[in-house]
């Protein structure tokens, strides 16, 4: 990308960041219950208060006793970010041995992210992390659609380098979900054979339509898959392994591809494609209830889905049609009413009484 636009595209993020930041200012969240431990829960000592749970040594004390759980933040899908983190408490055994991390735009204003996020979960332990977007906005190509163009999107490539040291697990959940069962045990998910990541594999997707013609036709490029049985994955639902992660530097893995991809365009769909490049194949199972996925319908007209056949642990609105929009729009679809339980935000009655 030209140097110009680059720049062109950061002005942009910043001019649409204080846009945002103004409408949350406007929002009001109801605060959530508070939610405690089962007694055979693992302590972790000393307590981590919302107040002191910023710190990098409260943030690391018995980190392997916690569940780690990184998430990215912004005023556009704020309120789909407090119903997921009032998913997973209000279904943990053990709410209060979880960490929240999230990453946020460094142009935007933390400060207002935090506090929303501390006045509706006042005992939350959590950490924000300022994620430099001209990292990743210099490297971004077009895609079938706009929102999937957003540099934080890309935040889920640069976790190892984000999050300390110490947090060798994490569990990367998208803001467009709710989970109905606890997340421990998406967190326990093994990751035998240096696997880095675990995530719902569906192989019965045509994995060719996430490549452009130019990938396949190309002798080289077309052998990345060579020894590997690739499938496509959702990289909303994560396991990830930290240690091998920055072992292997993978970040610099997928930004390779991501240069490639402004050189000659490979793939069309946004983040995605460079993680299959990377892992497609050698990723760890994960039974497919722990990512319920599609449920915003498609890229383009985000109608209505049905569930997949089978349990359900974690419902997700991926896809353009998002619940709390068709809410607004008194346009839900019917699975819709499943995410409404979660939904914070005080509307106009709330205020009124």
């Amino acid at each position: 990308m030209p140097p110009g636009v680059a720049f062109s595209t950061i002005i942009l993020i910043v001019l649409v960041s204080i846009i945002t930041v103004r409408n949350v200012s406007s929002l009001h969240f109801r605060e959530a219950p508070k939610f405690y431990n089962s007694p055979n829960c693992p302590s972790i000592a000393p307590p981590l208060s919302a107040a002191a749970a910023d710190t990098l040594s409260n943030i690391c004390f018995n980190s392997e006793e916690a569940v780690h759980v990184a998430m990215t933040l912004d005023a556009a899908y704020l309120r789909g970010s407090l119903a997921a983190v009032l998913s997973v408490l209000q279904h943990s055994s053990c709410p209060e041995n979880i960490v929240f991390h999230f990453a946020a735009s460094s142009v935007a204003d933390t400060a207002v992210l935090s506090r929303t996020i501390s006045r509706s979960f006042p005992y939350l332990q959590f950490r924000m992390y300022p994620f430099d977007v001209s990292a990743a906005a210099g490297l971004i190509s077009t895609s079938i659609r706009a929102a999937l163009d957003c540099p934080l999107n890309y935040a889920r490539n640069y976790l190892a380098d984000l999050l300390p040291a110490c947090i060798r697990k994490v569990v990367y959940l998208d803001s467009d979900l709710v989970l109905v069962d606890d997340i421990a045990k998406l967190a326990a998910t093994p990751l035998p054979n240096g696997a880095v990541l675990a995530a719902p594999e569906y192989c019965n997707a045509n994995f060719t339509t996430y490549f452009t013609p130019t990938f396949w036709s190309s002798p080289s490029l077309s052998l990345t898959f060579a020894n590997r049985k690739p499938c496509y994955f959702n990289t909303g639902v994560m396991v990830i392994d930290l240690q091998r992660w920055r072992a292997g530097d993978y970040t610099t893995k997928i930004v390779e591809w991501m240069e490639l991809q402004k050189r000659m365009r490979i793939y069309e769909l946004g983040s995605l494609p460079p993680f299959l490049l990377v892992f497609a194949g050698n990723i760890a199972p994960v039974d497919h209830r722990w990512n319920q996925h599609g449920l915003g319908g498609d890229n383009f007209r985000g109608l209505c889905r049905d569930l997949h056949p089978g349990p359900v642990s974690l419902l997700h609105w991926s896809g353009k049609g998002k619940p709390w929009a068709r809410l607004d729009s008194n346009r839900p679809c019917p699975l819709d009413a499943l995410w409404a339980p979660y939904d914070l935000l005080r509307t106009s009655f709330f205020l009124e009484s």
